[in-house]
């Protein structure tokens, strides 16, 4: 079991805001925990499945990654809206 501490860090209306790539090694993390699990004890749990959603949150934490690279390759101009 792993532990994470996350930072968060407070918008200007109160709610919080979690960098990403902090999200995305959690994802990655989670899903490399379930896969090892799957072959410490396999009896535990289905393994199609384990891995099946080990890709799913592995194709989330890309997924995310590929919005943020985006986003920083092409930021937003003062006065322009992105699209």
């Amino acid at each position: 079991m792993i532990q994470v501490t996350i930072p968060l860090i407070p918008t200007s209306q109160g709610g919080p805001l979690i960098p990403a790539d902090e999200v995305t090694t959690l994802l990655r993390q989670i899903a490399a925990d379930w896969l090892d699990a799957l072959e410490t004890d396999p009896a535990e749990a289905d393994p199609r499945t384990v891995r099946e959603l080990s890709g799913v949150l592995q194709r989330l934490a890309d997924g995310i990654d590929v919005e943020c690279i985006a986003y920083t390759a092409d930021p937003p101009r003062h006065g322009r809206r992105r699209h």
